[in-house]
């Protein structure tokens, strides 16, 4: 349900306009109306709005080093004076820390990496070698394969072998190596420190990283409740820039004037302030040109699934909110796709676990109810299916006749009476949406200018009804003949004749023959795409089959503990792969029917503004 709002005009002296702004801000309940001048390439906002980025960046940092804490339960300084050139200073600080960490990360890295290329040649000291080069020995290092390497160079005395690693082999030369040796091996150039001497830098590098770690947790701790307090005062500060672009002046800029939006259930408390500071002001109903943010109010139910209303957008004033059917609904598709009683268990412990945070995975982060109550209606669809775990109970032999007589198995008229029954719900779904969508229209434009959406409606839901009422010999012939002639004739008139009125009728005909084509071909390929809900429900029920077959195969006529083992693993990792695989597609085939099939036929635009006002703090 969207929340009746009344439109507000404000005209106050611009010596008082500033104080204007802080009683409204702490007041919290005016939406300002963006009238096209707030600028986002505006200097100023993108400044500010890069700012907030880099404060809301460091926040998100600054809680990945210290994970034993709950952040959530640190308090956020909301000191109405903070200094955001103090936030740019803490920032550097804090990035400088974190630059200082990564370096040394890097210097372990290219040490560990040089220590491993120096064991090759083992401990040795570079002093002597040093010696040995001054007396005219000079040691020279060469890699080649050990197909390369000729034993006459070490019978020779000209190369001697020091270690091999695979099918290298690695050795030295003393004095000038000769062209075959240079031009058969790669020369390799040694560290001046061994392979010890590195290892010693690598753990005081490690010792390093400890201790840089360790402060950067100290500077989290003490400094994330300012930058959460500089990030509402930026956040705060763009808000109070924007509205300040919202405003236009009279009177040669004496006069401010501002528009805003409030709620009706907080108009009382906004008036007694507006009164109380003798604001002028006007209040009226919006108008359909006012773009009008919309604020919804559902129940605890439907609330869970406003989230999928905002993927893909959210109504416009004056619009209905899809949401309190398109969760209903969804909730339906979901268990129809994943179709098993089991799986539906396994969502409803992963909903639980998420909602108490024993499972914290970022991107299910609030959707823990949501995600138990789609498993509550897989358990039960998938019940009243017959799978569990990808066992058939319809025909499993320890299931009692008592349950199976009503699970939802056989044909009509000699097809799947579940396929059957998906394309039935398919129709009602999008009849429901034609019906919404005549209302609706009506409601917002006028009867006048939706009679062919009135026409269509009743041909194909009188159409329906009629075929219906014939099929269960309510209707005789003649009944649905004169029926069928009186529904056909009212809608062709609305359809093709009083489409547009006021308008040439054979462009209205005209146009009825090409809405015709259109729902013709349209209304079938939507119907057609609820075979879905059947095919992903049939198909996740037989791969899950596959798997119980695949395991007791493993686990053979005479199982022991490698059978039962194999048995078990092959179950979780199945069943497992195919829950995921499962719940994938009942989440996003679904959303295309909401979003494809049942907004399409229902007129909804999804192009609103939700309500933001204009508050002193920014929930998060």
């Amino acid at each position: 349900m969207i929340t009746q709002m009344k439109k507000y005009t404000f005209l106050v002296f611009y010596k008082d306009y500033a104080d204007f702004l802080t009683k409204l801000r702490e007041a919290g309940v005016l939406h300002i109306a963006d009238k096209g001048s707030v600028d986002p390439s505006d200097e100023t906002i993108l400044e500010q709005t890069a700012l907030a980025g880099q404060i809301e960046k460091a926040i998100k940092v600054a809680e990945s080093f210290m994970p034993e804490v709950d952040s959530s339960t640190i308090a956020v300084d909301e000191s109405a004076n903070i200094d955001l050139e103090a936030a740019k200073h803490l920032i550097r600080d804090f990035d400088s820390l974190i630059a200082e960490k990564k370096q040394l990360e890097q210097e372990l890295a290219d040490t560990l990496r040089e220590k491993e290329r120096m064991a090759i040649w083992g401990y040795f000291s570079s002093d002597i070698i040093k010696r040995l080069d001054s007396e005219g020995y000079t040691l020279r290092y060469f890699s080649c394969s050990k197909k390369s390497f000729k034993q006459e160079w070490e019978d020779l005395g000209v190369a001697f072998p020091v270690a091999e690693q695979g099918s290298t082999l690695y050795f030295v030369t003393i004095g000038s190596a000769n062209e075959q040796i240079v031009e058969t091996a790669d020369e390799i150039h040694l560290n001046e420190q061994n392979y010890l001497i590195l290892q010693t830098e690598a753990e005081a590098l490690k010792e390093k990283i400890s201790l840089k770690q360790q402060e950067l947790q100290d500077w989290s701790k003490q400094n994330i409740s300012s930058l959460r307090g500089a990030e509402v005062a930026a956040r705060r500060q763009i808000d109070w820039t924007k509205v300040n672009l919202s405003t236009s002046t009279l009177a040669d800029n004496k006069l401010c004037v501002l528009e805003g939006f409030c709620p009706i259930d907080n108009t009382s408390a906004l008036n007694a302030m507006l009164d109380e500071q003798h604001i002028y002001f006007t209040e009226a109903d919006p108008k359909e040109e006012d773009n009008t943010p919309i604020k919804l109010r559902n129940n605890r139910f439907t609330k869970m699934f406003e989230c999928l209303t905002g993927m893909y957008g959210w109504p416009v004033y004056g619009e209905f909110d899809p949401t309190p059917i398109l969760g209903p609904f969804f909730l339906l598709f979901f268990a129809l796709c994943m179709g098993d009683a089991g799986y539906g268990i396994i969502l409803i412990l992963f909903g639980i676990l998420t909602t108490k945070k024993i499972i914290n995975i970022q991107m299910f982060e609030g959707l823990g109810p949501l995600i138990t109550t789609l498993g509550v209606g897989t358990l039960v669809i998938g019940f009243f299916l017959g799978t569990f775990f990808g066992i058939d109970l319809y025909n499993a032999s320890w299931v009692p006749e008592s349950l199976k007589s009503v699970m939802i198995k056989g044909e009509v008229m000699g097809y799947d009476i579940q396929m059957v029954m998906a394309l039935c719900i398919g129709v009602f779904h999008i009849c429901l949406a034609m019906t919404i969508k005549a209302i609706c229209y009506t409601q917002r434009f006028g009867f006048k200018q939706n009679i062919a959406t009135w026409g269509w409606l009743l041909l194909i839901l009188g159409g329906l009804i009629t075929a219906i009422l014939t099929l269960t010999k309510v209707f005789s012939a003649d009944v649905t003949k004169w029926v069928l002639i009186i529904v056909g004739s009212i809608s062709a008139l609305a359809i093709y004749i009083f489409n547009t009125p006021g308008r040439n009728p054979l462009i209205n005909i005209g146009a009825g023959l090409w809405d015709t084509y259109n729902m013709a071909t349209g209304i079938l390929g939507d119907v057609l795409s609820y075979i879905r809900l059947y095919a992903l429900g049939l198909a996740g029920g037989m791969l899950g089959g596959a798997f119980n077959t695949l395991g007791i195969m493993v686990l053979g006529e005479t199982p022991n503990i490698g059978t039962w083992i194999g048995f078990i693993a092959i179950l979780i990792v199945g069943h497992l792969l195919n829950i995921c695989m499962s719940a994938l597609g009942a989440f996003v085939h679904p959303l295309r029917l909401s979003f494809v099939e049942y907004f399409k036929n229902s007129g909804y635009e999804g192009k609103g503004t939700l309500y933001q006002p204009f508050q002193l703090y920014i929930n998060k």
